[in-house]
């Protein structure tokens, strides 16, 4: 066998209608189209048209809301944080900052701050400053023995 003996079998690929190709196409003349009218004619876009009455996408309530200077905080687990303290990309020493988080690669970015979540559990002592933190992940750390500190600008923006 060579290439250029290769074909599909009979069948498998039927061939593409040629509209408005002659009378022998099959769809000829006006190519299925039917006789005048606007759906003949190219360039037509009616498909949400209800012959005049309210369109159903007009008469369903509309919902929600998206606030438009909404904060977009990155998230991060205790999980997380004490798994990075155990592999060592982390110093459970020191502070430990958003910009200690990012350096470490456990955010990625810190779009409008970084927010700590209470999944997982954290045996290790840490001494944690970010924007956010919700309460069970405060006490989680507390518990611990150590803290988390909720800066100024997120506390002012809640």
């Amino acid at each position: 066998m060579k290439l250029n003996e290769l074909r599909d079998n009979p069948g498998a690929a039927p061939k593409k209608k040629r509209v408005a190709r002659g009378p022998g196409s099959g769809k000829g003349k006006m190519g299925g189209r039917g006789i005048k009218g606007q759906k003949s004619r190219s360039g037509v876009a009616i498909k949400g048209y209800e012959g005049g009455q309210m369109p159903l996408y007009q008469r369903l309530p509309k919902r929600g809301f998206n606030k438009p200077n909404q904060k977009k905080y990155a998230v991060i687990n205790l999980g997380i944080i004490a798994k990075y303290i155990e592999s060592g990309k982390l110093d459970a020493g020191a502070t430990i900052t958003e910009d200690a988080l990012v350096a470490a690669g456990a955010v990625r970015r810190k779009l409008d701050g970084v927010r700590v979540l209470a999944k997982g559990d954290i045996a290790t002592k840490v001494n944690l400053e970010v924007t956010g933190a919700s309460k069970s992940a405060v006490e989680a750390v507390e518990k611990a023995g150590g803290s988390l500190k909720v800066t100024a600008a997120a506390a002012a923006a809640e």
